[in-house]
């Protein structure tokens, strides 16, 4: 059973993780989206909605691979975590059910308007229907947070009769502590993502001169959303995030810190290696005191370390967790840099024929990704041992007639599968960046319809 357990949890993390890498992209693009149909509207200026046109075609590329990838994900809780799924269902099946009902067809409906309706209807439609695209993706987002909130520090629930869990407070179930920061961190994150990639497209088309004015406001855009949003990610949002760990889950926090001892006054490690043998992080780079005062805000603050915790209690896989929070620490202070970088260049009018820079924004559009997946695996190894914090430990939460075979043959089987829907969108996305934005003097009415995907 701890085989099947531990393809089970395998089988999760790769759907989730893949599915991940789309609707990171949609939900911040629906913001730029945003932007960018307010500017056409403000100015009247076609070449705002040329821009505008090209990138919801790829935010419907990515929204339709998001869904294809993401209904597995509900349907494991059915098959894989069955037990969890009787135990929390009461609850979490409240909040997946709303964005289904609510943020998911706001999106998709309101996608398939600036698709096919563009044509028929004017610009402030076209602004509306960008409004609403960009409130469906963000509560979507919400909601899904929503639920991985309760499951990080559960609240508004009662335990009926039969030991399962319903929620007695909707409105408390909603408004979760954990979730403020928790929401705030990741749509930032996923507008630093959609920023890198409006970015490095622009410094794409730039380097090979083409579609040079498109590529100019792409680029534009990019870096000073980019630098916004990279500021926010870390401060206040990343900041409250790891604040809220200390003070709710302090063995997560002491854990992807590398802190095995309690210590006032306790030191920032930048760079080390976890000794799980030694119980100490081995070349250690360290700023003194740094932890107790970003944590407490005071300089001898005391910080708990994993021993003053049970063992069993500690996340079963420390390295990965110690190595996944400081590769999207380390990331996320790059990708802060190349956009200031890139922001001082452009306010100084030399971004656009500094190729060296341009070269750079283009490279780092996979960071953000990396980034993002890292800060997930953050998130959910320092959880465990429990699939609900405090109330329900993984080991308890597997489906007792899924055997570890079974388990396998669809973990191989959705590697697979994964691997060629990959594919499928590097190849389908090539040939939108080849094909490019319409010329600016084209009107829509010129063309055949935007439902086409070039």
């Amino acid at each position: 059973m701890a085989s099947a357990l531990l393809y089970d949890r395998l089988q999760f993390a790769t759907t989730a993780t893949f599915h991940y890498l789309f609707p990171q992209l949609t939900m911040g693009l629906a913001l730029l989206l945003l932007y960018l149909r307010s500017r056409a509207l403000w100015t009247g200026d076609e070449h705002y909605q040329q821009v505008a046109r090209f990138w919801t075609k790829i935010f419907a590329l990515s929204f339709a691979f998001g869904v294809v990838t993401g209904i597995p994900l509900e349907f494991q809780f059915g098959t894989n975590w069955a037990k969890f799924s009787n135990f929390a269902g009461g609850v979490i099946g409240q909040t997946l059910a709303m964005e289904g009902m609510f943020a998911f067809f706001l999106e998709s409906s309101f996608l398939g308007l600036l698709l096919f309706g563009e044509r028929r209807f004017g610009p402030r439609v076209q602004w509306f229907a960008a409004l609403m695209l960009f409130l469906g993706s963000w509560l979507s987002g919400y909601f899904i947070l929503a639920t991985n909130a309760w499951m990080q520090h559960p609240v508004a629930y009662t335990v009926a009769d039969d030991g399962r869990l319903f929620v007695n407070s909707l409105s408390g179930l909603l408004t979760n502590p954990w979730l403020f920061w928790q929401y705030a961190h990741n749509m930032t994150a996923a507008v630093v993502t959609a920023s890198f990639a409006m970015a490095a497209l622009g410094a794409l088309y730039l380097l090979s001169d083409q579609h040079v004015a498109h590529a100019k406001t792409c680029l534009r855009t990019g870096v000073v959303a980019g630098t916004i949003a990279c500021a926010l990610m870390i401060f206040p949002t990343g900041h409250g995030n790891a604040k809220q760990v200390f003070e709710y889950q302090p063995v997560k926090g002491a854990a992807f810190e590398g802190l095995f001892r309690t210590e006032r006054g306790a030191g920032l490690i930048l760079v080390g290696q976890p000794n799980m043998e030694t119980m100490t992080v081995d070349n250690p780079l360290v700023v003194p005191r740094a932890l107790s005062i970003l944590v407490y805000e005071q300089l001898w603050a005391k910080v708990k370390g994993l021993d003053a915790f049970p063992r069993k209690d500690w996340p079963d896989n420390l390295p990965l967790l110690y190595y996944a929070y400081h590769i999207m620490a380390g990331l996320g202070t790059i990708l802060v840099a190349v956009m200031a970088l890139a922001l001082l260049l452009l306010r100084r009018g030399r971004l656009f024929t500094t190729k060296p820079v341009l070269w750079l924004l283009m490279l780092c559009a996979p960071f953000p990704y990396i980034a993002t997946t890292a800060g997930w695996m953050t998130t959910e190894l320092g959880r465990q041992p429990w699939l609900v914090y405090g109330l329900l430990r993984t080991s308890e939460g597997a489906s007792p007639l899924v055997h570890s075979g079974n388990a396998l043959f669809t973990l191989l089987g959705f590697l697979g599968l994964y691997l060629l829907l990959g594919l499928l969108f590097l190849f389908l996305i090539a040939e939108m960046i080849r094909h490019g934005p319409l010329p600016v003097n084209h009107r829509p009415a010129d063309h055949a319809t935007t439902s086409s995907v070039y």
